[in-house]
């Protein structure tokens, strides 16, 4: 038992203070969730908790910057002595630094490095500082938000959009998610005989500041197949990579 139990379940969002982060608080919360809302900037995660608590959601402010270690050993350390569990990791936060309309081999190894810190490392940094609380959670839930572009098999599809010059530019971001689909399948293997499960999710093309304002949904919809597999019952799957319900090729 946690040494100090409560009657709901409690949420981390990484990335939350604004796009599908954001959504995904507000629909989890919603839901009678407690959500920790958490970003690197303290006056954002402020302001987008503030706008959620005075629509009267259980939301609190986190500040996290996922690429600081010290940082979020002492944010999984204050969650445990105020919460003593989680129960529901986001892993959302992430960057795209790449210009698009360069050719992959032309885009900098700096960007790389950069990409795949937010992108990857930061969320196995998270995930590993907040797995001891998850685990005393009676249905943990680890949901890795990935992309269309971490998958291999779309991107050799000359049918998909992801063969294009426009998304070919983007090899470290891509990457980062294929990497990131690789550890969800990792983690979820290790966790697969507990109440843990880790799923990564495909949110769709969405309109948010990451694309530019371009996409083909908007937020609402980007943040739905990550809210349902933050949600999943006992029955529900692990180490899967999907979109909307429906499988999406590795």
């Amino acid at each position: 038992m946690s040494p100090h139990p409560h009657p709901f379940r409690l949420a981390l969002v990484t990335g939350a203070n604004r796009g599908i982060g954001f959504e995904t608080a507000r629909r989890l919360a919603a839901e009678g969730v407690r959500v920790l809302l958490s970003g690197r900037d303290r006056a954002a995660v402020a302001a987008a908790a503030g706008e959620l608590r005075d629509a009267g959601l259980p939301v609190e402010p986190l500040v996290l910057d996922v690429t600081d270690g010290d940082g979020v050993l002492a944010a999984a350390a204050e969650v445990e002595r105020s919460y003593g569990r989680l129960d529901i990791l986001v892993n959302n936060a992430a960057i795209r630094v790449e210009e698009y309309g360069r050719k992959p081999s032309e885009q900098p190894l700096e960007q790389w490095r950069r990409t795949f810190d937010t992108n990857l490392f930061a969320v196995v940094e998270v995930t590993r500082a907040f797995l001891p609380l998850l685990r005393r959670s009676p249905a943990g839930r680890i949901v890795n938000l990935s992309s269309l572009l971490g998958s291999v098999g779309t991107h050799g599809d000359p049918a998909s959009y992801a063969y294009s010059d426009m998304f070919k530019s983007l090899p470290a971001y891509s990457a980062s998610k294929s990497a990131l689909n690789s550890w969800t399948v990792h983690l979820a293997y290790e966790l697969r005989d507990t109440p843990v499960k880790v799923n990564a999710v495909h949110p769709g093309y969405t309109r948010t500041g990451l694309n530019d304002g371009e996409g083909d949904l908007s937020v609402q919809d980007g943040a739905r197949t990550g809210v349902a597999m933050a949600l999943l019952g006992d029955d529900g799957p692990t180490g899967t990579y999907t979109h909307r319900g429906e499988t999406v090729p590795w």
